[in-house]
């Protein structure tokens, strides 16, 4: 007590940081809702049915606590996605025209033109592209990652939750030996690639999983993945290497040519990113296992077109709820600045809807140089997720926090009660189509889109 009597009061500063100083105490403290006063009444309205919501909540949490994303196929989109005919062409986010489209959006549009033959130059693509069907990813329970374009004859990737039965879809990621197709490229170089997939790789994947049977566990290696230094949305050194473990003896079982595993090797050496779109669709299949349960305000999609960004709401169903995409705060490769970058875009931050990605961050320390920050910082962003998250996960856990469980299932009410914007870790693609990857950093997904969807509850 005499300790307390002997030291020197302090103001307490509240609001806004910048009038704080080693002489006072912050109060980290802003008005409900931001100060709006359709956004209180709002959240008034809902504390009244919080037993209602939160039964609810927990149900859907089950679902993707529970959720067993198994990888069980690979196919020709159009002759495996529902619904896909020879002119869809798939893009991520919320939906945009092709005159709305970004450069890199528009770019790997122009590369599925020319890889579908419906086009042999840019300036060709650029014509017969507004008579395309453009229809995004999550409308087709698929996801991609930067632009998530993809065509009729790409190979794409099928995940199925066996515990729920649902399908997820995603193409297969383009990063490592040319500039990606999914941050906008379409050189020859990169069409090529396509083409390569298509007719030698997804033939002996196929064989692979024929001869497994049972499919391969996603959740397991992600699981392990974060126990090596993964976030398992830009981090995946580790998750890619363990994929690659469980597929080898299936390839060399399936008999597949024995130039055909060294291409198929050296594609997995050269892409530290291969397990992405693993691990988007494993989290797609586990979040739309969670749709469509009334009352729940646990978020269900978060997606960006690099023109808008829009969440979904499991009690919401398949409704957008969206804003402006901002720009990302990163790191930049040589010759590239925040001028040459287009704003956030992609579906990979299924990932952090699922609890992994930035919400994992303090599992994978070593991506702090890749995005920026510091390892105090990525602890601080596992850390402040939970404050916005109904729950944690029982399989994804964090060693650097003791094991604890990654923060799972964003509650729109938490969100707005805290101020707290759920934090994404992402890619940076050129704002021009056609050149690709400029760099790599952190985002929030804006607040905007959290109050209306409040205001539709």
């Amino acid at each position: 007590m005499s300790n307390l009597l002997n030291q020197k009061p302090k103001i307490i500063n509240a609001g806004l940081d910048i009038f704080a100083d080693a002489n006072t105490l912050h109060l980290d403290w802003r008005p409900p809702g931001n100060g709006k006063s359709e956004i209180n009444e709002k959240l008034k309205q809902l504390s009244r049915r919080k037993e209602i919501i939160d039964a609810a909540n927990e149900k859907a949490l089950e679902k993707v606590l529970n959720a067993q994303p198994v990888w069980t196929d690979v196919g020709i989109a159009k002759d495996t996605i529902p619904g896909f005919t020879e002119n869809t062409i798939a893009h991520a986010g919320p939906p945009v025209a092709w005159e709305n489209m970004c450069g890199p959006m528009q770019g790997s549009v122009i590369g599925a033109l020319i890889y579908e033959g419906k086009a042999k130059t840019e300036e060709e693509a650029r014509k017969i592209a507004p008579a395309m069907d453009f229809i995004p990813c999550h409308h087709l329970n698929a996801v991609g990652p930067m632009a998530g374009v993809f065509s009729a004859n790409m190979p794409v990737i099928v995940v199925e939750n066996k515990e729920n039965g649902n399908l997820a879809y995603s193409p297969f990621n383009t990063e490592g030996r040319c500039k990606p197709f999914s941050f906008g490229a379409f050189e020859e170089e990169t069409i090529a690639y396509l083409h390569s997939l298509r007719d030698e790789m997804m033939p002996a994947l196929k064989k692979a999983l024929q001869v497994k049977g049972d499919g391969i566990d996603l959740k397991m290696i992600t699981a392990q993945a974060l126990h090596m230094g993964d976030d398992c949305h830009n981090r995946l050194v580790a998750a890619t290497g363990q994929l690659w473990k469980a597929l080898v003896p299936e390839l060399a079982k399936s008999g597949i040519p024995h130039g055909l595993l060294i291409n198929l090797s050296y594609t997995m050496y050269y892409n530290n990113w291969y397990f992405l779109n693993f691990s988007m669709a494993a989290s797609k299949a586990t979040m739309d296992a969670a749709r469509g349960i009334e009352n729940s305000t646990l978020v269900t999609v978060m997606a960006r077109n690099g023109t808008e960004v829009g969440i979904q709401v499991s009690g919401s169903g398949d409704k957008w709820f969206t804003t402006k995409a901002p720009k990302v705060r990163g790191m930049y490769f040589p010759a590239y600045t925040e001028a040459d970058a287009n704003p956030d875009m992609g579906d990979s931050a299924i990932t952090e809807t699922a609890g992994i990605g930035a919400f994992a961050m303090a599992a994978a320390l070593p991506m702090t140089q890749l995005v920026g920050g510091t390892i105090q910082d990525a602890i601080g962003f596992t850390k402040n997720m939970r404050k916005i998250t109904i729950g944690e996960s029982r399989v994804y856990t964090i060693p650097t926090l003791n094991f604890i469980g990654s923060p799972t299932g964003i509650d729109v009410i938490k969100v707005i009660e805290t101020g707290i914007e759920p934090i994404i870790n992402t890619g940076i693609a050129h704002k021009n189509a056609g050149i690709g990857m400029v760099g790599a950093g952190l985002v929030n997904m804006p607040i905007e889109a959290f109050e209306k969807a409040l205001l539709n509850m």
